[in-house]
């Protein structure tokens, strides 16, 4: 090892310093030594941080905090032994030094990473590229094995499980950066200048050269941020040139090449995304429906709105044929295909498939929960692979199979008032872009009413509800397999019926209700304008459907599987009923991976509370019910259903007195066969006596969530086999951990992050299963615990903007992002929440900007947190005085009720 430089003779005094500053050497590496075997976990490491405003992670703590400490160690010597000055040229000997240091794991890590990385020896990484905040998830790290496909469905497989969509006139490049494991600490102290090359996605191999020079759409060259010249810190943030106009319909690729302080580079590996429309104009695709469903919504129909809900089940399931001709049509004078990108949406939420694949596990709540009056997301779906090659000649047909969601589910009342939400018939609306290798983009396969590419059929979904769950129809199931094939398609039927498997023309989603007209009766009732103030008369005939609002693409991963849990415990509770523990609680829902059992009769035919289905037993049906719960009750052991009733519907039953038995009987659409308490219970029901093995079939619900840690099975001989939790949540990265020699701290800290996952479906929500609705008062509390634990980035973003799209015209913020009229009470009045609750959009924009710098974000919504600062100040000090406050503010005199806080301990 190289000796330090002689210490020049300055006296006894700074022999002692020197002393000391080996002193401090000993304790600094035996401190981080120790610290890192304790924790060994990867984290950030500040020393290079706070000259970098890009984040990174190191991949060998060890290493690595070894040699900053020996580095800043060694730098402490020689700043004490020589006065605080340093000998010139002696960075060479410090960091030879250091390099001595790291042990021979370090070095055989450093010879991995750059043979799995690139071959360039650069000491800075660039990882995990983002574009608009949205990083490409190439596969769900939950996601249950495929269920068997239908004989004729596509061998191909999808390419990922999300793909970023962006306007073209919105993309803005963002990564992550980190040092080479062993690098020197000077070297990867700062990015000295980067490179970014993004060029035209070439889906198949034998369709046009991938090297780095072909179809390269932009290059920004070498740039450099520190040289004689310049010494500037590295963007936060990169965007697309102006000057060069994107194709809507294209998927790009790109990557970063990052230079170190040594000039040395490194370059990520290619990702991508895709550009989407825009506006209006861009969609030749149209929304869809059964036409049954839409004439629900007509002022002619009789019926409450329970009737008419119950009228549009079975759910639809929608399809859409390319006849192999239209393809042949498109690829003439020998122009090859070289992407295909699949644009949907649906509302509730949608699933899709492509021949008969599954595109991605996606499907409780996609698109993310919004205003859907007023913006609608869409997905977009690389199906490049099932269109390439000799295999894929032919006809092919798009599925899309959806749920009631947040936009049709059941009409009860209670802490979500669903007469409040956009509400309408299920509806889809897609189309199919096709680019070869001219660039040409073509439009195929756009939804359209009444043409005979699309058709629509009752399917195997009897009833959905992110609230009570979900009700398969597997002898339908059974039946229709393969109905996203080209093999099982068919002529229209002309006559409309409300049968499964009945396959007619949709019509196009129709409504004479406006946009405005529906916010300024929401406003009225909100008190945040006065009825006089209304520009807009009331519709009361034609069609009573709520406006779909503008589509643009998701500003969030989807909600995707996250964990596959096996149970810790199955208990036997007797009369086939079976007790599975999964030990801890989340969102999601049971995945049966070799499907259910054979189902059985208990004694008497009576079954255990809330596992009956009467109209199935009066009808002979077979079925099994999987009831859902966070606890137990303490004397039967059964799930105790009153913690986790949906929407705070429950009567107690013969065990709780809160309130009396039936109570709930009579409640508005209140369903059957819950006993009381609005559960969370998915059914699946095979209506016929003789079940042939049909519930091996059963594999789990799609289109709702539950909240749990046990689930109940009811009734077979056996529990079923290879049976998992899916845990569900929005496909953010989780990045932030802590531990410490406290196993309450620990665990203290686990209970939070898992209560955070669970309540983090598009929205962040106060609770996972009676209301799931986006407060603001849990957005003050806990976003900046969020922020640590996931990268909120995105998610923020969209939160920030629902909130605009609720802000009424006076400024006012709501207690919720979409207004359901739960604590207004506690507000100032005309149409403000409770006001700190309220405040959560400008505080979640400051706290995003200080977290990611972006400013962006900040200019987008700066004049709408500034209406709401000023309504406070026009409507504060009166709105206080009414809700019995003195003229000072200093003494309240009422006897109202307001929101404490609900953080405080007992």
């Amino acid at each position: 090892m190289p000796p330090l430089p002689p210490i020049p003779r300055l006296g006894r005094r700074t022999l002692l310093l020197y002393g000391l500053g080996i002193a401090i050497v000993l304790f600094s590496l035996g401190n981080i030594i120790w610290s890192t075997i304790h924790f060994n976990r990867v984290g950030s490491n500040s020393w290079s941080a706070a000259n970098s405003k890009a984040q990174f992670i190191s991949e060998d703590s060890f290493s690595n905090n070894l040699r900053h400490s020996a580095n800043e160690a060694v730098n402490i010597v020689k700043f004490v032994a020589y006065g605080g000055m340093f000998p010139e040229n002696d960075n060479e000997n410090a960091n030879a030094i250091i390099d001595d240091r790291i042990d021979s794991k370090s070095k055989d890590a450093r010879q991995e990473e750059s043979v799995n990385h690139t071959d360039e020896s650069g000491s800075i990484i660039p990882f995990e590229l983002s574009v608009n905040h949205l990083k490409l998830i190439t596969h769900a790290p939950g996601k249950p094995p495929t269920p068997p496909l239908p004989p004729h469905a596509s061998s191909s497989v999808p390419s990922e499980d999300f793909l970023p969509v962006v306007r073209p006139n919105e993309v803005t490049f963002r990564w992550r950066h980190r040092p080479r494991v062993g690098s020197p600490a000077a070297d990867a102290a700062r990015v000295k200048a980067y490179r970014i090359v993004a060029r035209r996605f070439v889906g198949c191999d034998n369709c046009g050269s991938k090297g780095d020079g072909d179809g390269v759409l932009w290059d920004s060259d070498k740039v450099v941020l520190i040289d004689n010249e310049h010494d500037i810190d590295l963007p936060t943030s990169i965007r697309w040139p102006a000057e060069i106009v994107l194709d809507i319909g294209h998927m790009i690729e790109w990557r970063v090449t990052l230079w170190d302080m040594a000039d040395q580079p490194s370059t990520s590996s290619w990702t991508k995304f895709a550009v989407g429309p825009e506006k209006e104009d861009d969609w030749k695709g149209e929304w869809i429906v059964h036409a049954i469903d839409m004439a629900t919504f007509h002022s002619d129909r009789r019926g409450d709105a329970c009737e008419k809900w119950y009228m549009r089940h079975p759910l639809p399931m929608f399809r859409g044929l390319m006849p192999s001709q239209s393809l042949q049509s498109i690829l003439h004078d020998d122009d090859q295909l070289v992407s295909a990108l699949l644009i949907v949406s649906g509302l509730g939420s949608f699933r899709t498939t492509f021949d008969g694949v599954p595109l991605s596990p996606s499907g409780p709540v996609d698109p993310p929960f919004t205003d859907y009056s007023q913006r609608v997301s869409y997905r977009g779906f690389d199906v490049t692979n099932f269109l390439v090659g000799d295999d894929n000649i032919g006809s092919h047909v798009v599925g899309i199979t959806v749920g009631s969601g947040w936009w049709d589910h059941r009409p009860v009342t209670g802490m979500a008032k669903p007469e409040l939400l956009a509400n309408g018939p299920l509806t889809v609306i897609a189309q199919l872009y096709l680019t070869t290798a001219s660039g040409k983009v073509h439009i195929t396969m756009p939804t359209k009413g009444s043409t005979a590419t699309w058709q629509v059929s009752r399917g195997h979904i009897k009833e959905s509800d992110l609230f009570t769950g979900e009700m398969i129809d597997l002898s339908t199931l059974t039946e229709m397999e393969g109905w996203d094939t080209s093999s099982k398609w068919s002529i229209a039927e002309t006559k409309l019926s409300p049968s499964q498997n009945h396959w007619s023309l949709p019509v196009s989603y129709i409504t004479n209700i406006t946009q405005r007209e529906r916010r300024e009766k929401l406003s009225v009732m909100a008190t945040a304008m006065d009825k006089s103030e209304m520009t807009t008369t009331t519709t009361r005939s034609g069609y009573l459907a709520s406006p779909i609002g503008q589509l643009f693409p998701s500003e969030i991963p989807p909600i995707l599987p996250m964990e596959r849990i096996a149970p810790d415990e199955i208990h036997d509770l007797g009369s086939g009923r079976w007790l599975l523990d999964f030990g801890r609680a989340f969102s999601g829902m049971l995945h049966f991976d070799e499907g259910l059992p054979q189902p059985i009769i208990p004694h008497n035919n009576t079954y255990p509370r809330a596992h009956g289905f009467g109209d199935a037993s009066e009808k002979q049906w077979s079925f099994i019910t999987v009831v859902y719960g966070e606890s137990l009750e303490m004397t039967t052991g059964d799930i105790n259903r009153v913690l986790v009733a949906g929407m705070g519907l429950h009567d107690g039953g013969p065990r709780h007195n809160a309130e009396p038995e039936g109570a709930q009987d009579n409640a508005f659409c209140f369903p059957d066969d819950h006993d009381g308490i609005l559960t969370q219970k998915d059914i699946y029901v095979y209506p016929r006596s003789i079940t042939n093995d049909m519930f091996s079939r059963a594999r789990q619900s799609h289109f709702t969530t539950h909240a749990f840690r046990f689930a109940e099975i009811c009734c077979t001989s056996e529990p079923p086999t290879n049976v998992h939790a899916l845990m569900y949540r929005t496909a953010m990265q989780e990045w932030g951990t802590f531990d410490s020699s406290s196993v309450l701290l620990n665990g203290g800290y686990e209970l939070v992050k898992n209560s955070m996952r669970s309540n983090l479906l598009s929205v962040q929500s106060d609770c996972p299963h009676r209301e799931k609705l986006p407060y603001g008062g849990d957005l003050i509390a806990n976003s900046p615990a969020a922020m640590h634990m996931f990268d909120m980035s995105a998610f923020y973003k969209k939160t920030i903007r629902d909130w605009m799209d609720a802000q009424w015209d006076n400024g006012a913020y709501t207690e919720t992002s979409v207004w359901q009229d739960l604590n207004d009470y506690s507000g100032i009045g005309k149409g403000a929440g409770e006001t700190v609750w309220a405040t959560a959009p400008p505080v979640l924009t400051v706290r995003h900007m200080q977290h990611y710098g972006d400013l962006d974000l900040l200019k987008e919504s700066i004049g709408s947190h500034t209406r709401w600062l000023e309504f406070l100040n026009k409507e504060f000090d009166s709105g206080m005085i009414k809700k019995g406050y003195d003229k000072k503010l200093k003494t309240y005199m009422g006897d109202g009720s307001g929101l404490g806080d609900w953080l405080a301990l007992p």
